[in-house]
Order: structure tokens, then sequence, then C-alpha cells
């Protein structure tokens, strides 16, 4: 029995809090926790079986948060913000002697970089206060290394090449939309893309590559090279690996909004003077896009996120294929959200279970991947990704 604040009230943090009244036996306590209340009650009211403590509270104001945390004395926040807010998070649960989890990496609010040598700093703090703090505990950055833990210990002897492969095939009928925070998303997507290679970093420039791949139950969809974060700990943490990609999918229509959006400076980050108040123009683009959280309702067809693994087994070449795909419509009439934030919340609240039960408990800093992948592997399913597996197949990639 424990109890556990969530900070975050857009679609993850409804789905994290819808998954975490699921199993009263483990958070017997649960708050919601965001800059507008308003919002963290609006999902209290949705789960009507079980009581959803509410709070406002501003991320980046650690005396702010503090004081959340030592009222509320919680065992573990699970952190759903946004990226700039990991390291003020962690900070306040240092001081309070809590837990943390994330499900992204930090990155600087004035610069689209995201890497995770900041939050590994930490990992000497966490120790000494006998704390407990997780990186990256979604689906992609998440799931992906946990498959890939997973692989590792029970079909290789070595991994030589992974690419992790991201399709939504979903439509959510919007002109165009961003799945998550559209400032993350457009931020992370426009940056130069590079992955990792006997050794070394290859930079890309965005959309360079692209190839098409067939996902389970989807079809072929065109599949753009790109960097994402969970590269960088995954080169580090299985060292055997000589190439390391990330994939991931993009219509042609959604490609051309996101070119016209750059080409006319609505993507930038750097501020600018607009009748006299400072503004960015990426953050002004936010408040003008749906809501991720709204596209649920009409949001048909599927993911399919996973890992396309080739090594050795006993001497021989092998390939291996792991994924899940999840249903938009299910994961909205489950959780009032769609897909994305439902593959992104349910291994939060799983990890968080990893952490509270003691499976995943031990004093630093960790992405996934450093942890035992069986007790994660053997309940995610029956909390609503289910995971596939294929060998010696042909993985469709170059290589």
């Amino acid at each position: 029995m424990a109890k556990v604040i969530i900070i975050g009230a857009g679609g993850v943090g409804r789905v994290v809090a819808h998954k975490c009244a699921q199993v009263p036996e483990v958070f017997s306590e649960i708050m919601l926790a965001s800059r507008t209340r308003s919002k963290c009650d609006e999902i209290a009211k949705s789960i009507p079986h079980r009581t959803i403590q509410t709070a406002q509270v501003d991320a980046e104001n650690v005396p702010e948060l503090l004081a959340l945390l030592q009222s509320f004395k919680p065992d573990l926040v699970i952190n759903v913000a946004l990226p700039y807010q990991d390291l003020f998070i962690m900070d306040a649960c240092l001081e309070a002697g809590v837990h943390y989890l994330d499900t992204a990496n930090y990155e600087p609010k004035n610069e689209a970089k995201f890497e995770y040598s900041w939050q590994w700093a930490y990992a000497d703090k966490f120790k000494e206060k006998n704390l407990t703090a997780i990186l990256g505990c979604g689906f992609d950055p998440g799931q992906t290394q946990i498959y890939t833990a997973y692989a590792t210990k029970h079909y290789f002897d070595e991994i030589h090449y992974l690419d992790i492969v991201d399709c939504n095939g979903g439509d959510h009928g919007k002109a165009f939309a961003t799945n998550f925070n559209p400032e993350i998303n457009i931020r992370e997507i426009t940056q130069k893309g590079k992955f990792w290679k006997n050794g070394d970093w290859v930079k890309t420039e965005p959309y360079e590559i692209m190839v098409p791949l067939k996902y389970p139950n989807i079809g072929v969809r065109n599949s753009y090279l790109m960097y994402h974060e969970e590269l960088e700990s995954l080169v580090k943490n299985f060292p055997t690996l000589k190439q390391a990609r990330f994939w991931m999918t993009f219509g042609d229509e959604y490609l051309t909004h996101l070119r016209v959006i750059q080409n006319i400076g609505m993507a930038s980050i750097e501020p600018i003077l607009y009748k006299g108040v400072e503004i960015v123009p990426l953050q002004f683009l936010k408040e003008t896009l749906p809501k991720p959280e709204s596209l649920g309702k009409n949001y048909t067809g599927e993911t399919s996120i996973g890992c396309r693994i080739k090594g050795i087994k006993d001497g021989k070449e092998k390939t291996f294929s792991i994924w899940n795909n999840c249903s938009h419509q299910e994961a909205f009439n489950e959780t009032g959200a769609q897909g994305v934030s439902y593959t992104t919340g349910v291994p939060a609240m799983l990890g968080a279970l990893m952490v509270l039960t003691n499976e995943w408990k031990k004093p630093g800093v960790f992405n996934v991947e450093e942890l035992n992948p069986d007790p994660f592997m053997e309940k995610i399913g029956s909390y609503g990704l289910p995971w596939q597996i294929e060998e010696n197949i042909d993985l469709e990639l170059p290589y």
C-alpha cells in the first residue's frame, strides 16, 4: 500500500491516473497535480470508483513542489509534466525523500536539445538519499528499452543491430494535430537526426532517410530515421551494438504542414515582440492546435511500436522482432485518452508499481533497461499492452 503523486494532467496523466486507480492494492492513495487544478478535477471525476485527490502546483517552482510533497507525503512521484520540468521535480523529490519516475528526459526550455547527462548527474544524490529515480518509463522511451533488455537476456548472446520502429496507423480526422504536447513534439521531430554506427554518432538532416516498413495489422508506411532519446542510454548499456536507429512514420500531409510551419517561422523557439509583448512562435502555435487529449473520441486505427533486432545466438546470426499494437478506440473507451497517451501512461504506472513492490527499488538513477525486465514483461500484457514476438524473419531494414 503506497501513496503516489502524478504531476501532469494531459492525456498521459489521465491514463496514469486511471491505471493507478485500477490497482488499489499498490496505489492506496492517489493525488493528481497540475498548474491547472480544474484539469485534474475533470480527470478525477472520470474515475468514479476511486477517490483521486487533486492539487494545483507549478512544476517549475521547487519550494511549491516541496510544500506539496511534504503535505501529502507520497512514496513516489510519477512525472508526466513537460520535460523542461524534470530537474525541478527531481530536486523536490530529493529534498522531500520521495522516489521519482518520468517518461521523457530533460531538455532545456530555450534549446531544442534533449540528453540524459543532466539527469544522470543526479545519480550520487539519489544514492546518498537511498532513493530511486527511474528515467524514461513510457513506451519509447521506456518499453522499447525493456523489450531490448528482455531480448538480450532470453534470445541473444549478443545484439549487434537495433532498430526501434514507431508507427501511428490511426486517423483523428484533423488536418494537422500532434499526439502529445505540440511544443515538445514539433521541437523533437524538426531537429536533425542521428544514429549510432560503429562506435560513433552519424548525423542526418530531418527526414533525409526513409524506408517503407510493414507494420502488423496496419500495412506498409513510410518510416523516417530520426534521433530519439533512448538511443543514448541503449548504446551505453549494450556495448555490443554496432548500430542503433529509431524510425517513425509520418504521412505526406503531416510533413507538408510541418514544412510550412518551419518555413514561415512558427516552429521557432526564439522569442519575438508582438505588439510590445514577447512571445515564442512555437508556444503561440501550440495554443492554436487541437489539444492532444481532445483527439481520442474520433480516433480510429492502431499504433504499432517495437524493436527489430539482429545479433548472435549459439554462434549463428538471428533476427528478432517484438512489438505491441494498441487500438486508439479501445484506449479511449477505457481511459478517455487516445492510444499514444495510453502507450505512454500504462508503462509509467507499471514502472511505479515495480518500484513500490521492490522489484526495481534501489538507490540511484536508472534507465529502464538497467533493471530486470522479467517482472515488467510478465505484467504489462494484463494491464493493456500485450506483446508479440517473431524470430528469424526479414526485418526489412537496410544495414
